[in-house]
């Protein structure tokens, strides 16, 4: 007997394994087999030994080997690789969140490592892992240019909102602020960095101010308790916009593994020529990968002042990755400690390092990617980006940095104050 409770429920909320009805140690595997919306299929595996009882319990017991080891209740999401025979340096993204993630559970006899579809299975289960919590509501936004989707929590409001920036990958990724949706948040994906039929040259610091003023006077959105949140790029973007916009004044700011050395103070074309100017500092390791941390270091005497975080007044939450390979994301954070400490703001700094992890901090139990197809800005091309982090560490970096980046925007949007208003 195989059980996996829950068995629908949301990406970032634990589920409990226990395989039931198997003689005394008894070597069994656990593996799950998950088939993204591009098509392809990954997968992930554990081996353990059943105790005394001919019980394995996931949360309790550790797996020996497969693509995890040790005692980790989650490994079979986070530790998923694409299954052989796949294309390279692949990566999942949920494109439709009003559809659940399907993953396939089985266990097998023995402690196998290849060849699951042609084993008999012991047992099976499938489980849905959701975006969007019952009730969450999802509104596309087209107003005054701006693109993007509002996700809006059930309840009758109004809420605390986020408005949610990825970073240079493209289009609308909506996944996080779903997500952020189901935890009481009224959070806006917005897309900002093609493909989509805006100009890189029209996307500059009044794009972002239109696009903060829309979320402020949605009717359902608490307009004094607001947030940013960006990841890589998209923290570039929050630095600035948020130590220098006099339209956008947060309660509080998140960044993700980004970088205050290069201001964003003209659009992302000019952003990107100025990066381009760098472009000799980009690297390739021996397996083709590149290494794109050093363009942000800049030491040109014509490089541009960096952002004055001292000019930040809210409260700041940065997430540095002590493997990042994309952006120099500690020397960043460890630099910006500095200015906010000399212009007198350090308090309002709170910093979160995580040496093994990688630039892609996502939300918990998404797989690690170390290295994937990316279209580079810099160079117009497709190449395969190095990401950096090692997979458990990383994988423990998500689930930690994303509890506290939920703790903190409870804390500074009046989360209770809004819940009951």
């Amino acid at each position: 007997m195989l059980s996996v409770q829950p068995s629908r429920g949301l990406v970032d909320e634990m589920f409990r394994i226990v395989v039931a009805n198997l003689p005394p140690s008894q070597k069994v595997t656990i593996h799950s087999l998950f088939q993204s919306e591009d098509n392809n299929f990954w997968e992930a595996f554990g081996h353990y030994i059943s105790d005394e009882n001919g019980t394995v319990t996931g949360n309790k017991d550790a797996s020996l080997g497969g693509t995890y080891k040790g005692t980790e209740p989650t490994g079979l999401l986070w530790s998923m690789r694409p299954i052989p025979g796949s294309p390279q340096a692949l990566r999942i993204r949920k494109y439709d969140v009003l559809t659940p993630m399907v993953v396939h559970i089985s266990v097998h006899s023995g402690h196998l490592s290849q060849g699951f579809s042609q084993k008999t299975l012991l047992a099976m289960s499938v489980i849905e892992r959701w975006h969007v919590a019952p009730g969450v509501k999802r509104i596309n936004i087209r107003e005054e240019e701006v693109q993007g989707t509002l996700f809006l929590p059930p309840g009758p409001g109004p809420y605390p909102g986020v408005l949610d920036l990825w970073g240079a990958g493209g289009g609308l990724v909506e996944y996080r602020s779903a997500l952020l949706a189901s935890h009481g948040f009224a959070s806006m994906a917005l897309e900002y960095f093609g493909p989509n039929e805006l100009s890189l040259q029209d996307v500059d610091v009044s794009y972002f101010e239109k696009a903060y003023q829309i979320l402020k006077n949605h009717p359902m959105v608490q307009k004094d308790h607001l947030a940013v949140l960006g990841l890589s790029f998209g923290s570039v973007i929050s630095l600035s916009i948020v130590a220098y916009s006099k339209v956008i004044k947060p309660k509080c700011c998140v960044c993700i593994n980004g970088s205050h050395m290069i201001p964003f103070d003209k659009n992302i074309s000019e952003f990107i020529k100025e990066m381009n100017k760098n472009v000799d500092r980009l690297r390739v390791n021996e397996e083709n990968q590149v290494i794109y941390r050093d363009v942000f270091l800049m030491t040109r005497p014509d490089s541009p002042a960096k952002i004055d975080v001292g000019r930040i007044k809210c409260p700041l939450l940065l997430v540095a990755s002590g493997d990042d390979q994309t952006f120099p994301a500690v020397e960043s954070a460890e630099d910006m400690e500095m200015m906010m400490e000399k212009a007198g703001n350090r308090h309002l700094l709170e910093v979160l390092n995580y040496p093994g992890a990688g630039h892609l901090i996502e939300p918990p139990c998404t797989p690690h990617f170390r290295a994937t197809k990316f279209c580079l800005p810099t160079m117009q091309q497709r190449v395969i980006m190095l990401w950096g982090g090692q997979t458990q560490s990383h994988a423990h970096a998500q689930e930690d940095a994303w509890n506290k980046i939920l703790a903190f925007l409870q804390q500074h949007l009046q989360f209770n104050t809004a819940l009951k208003t």
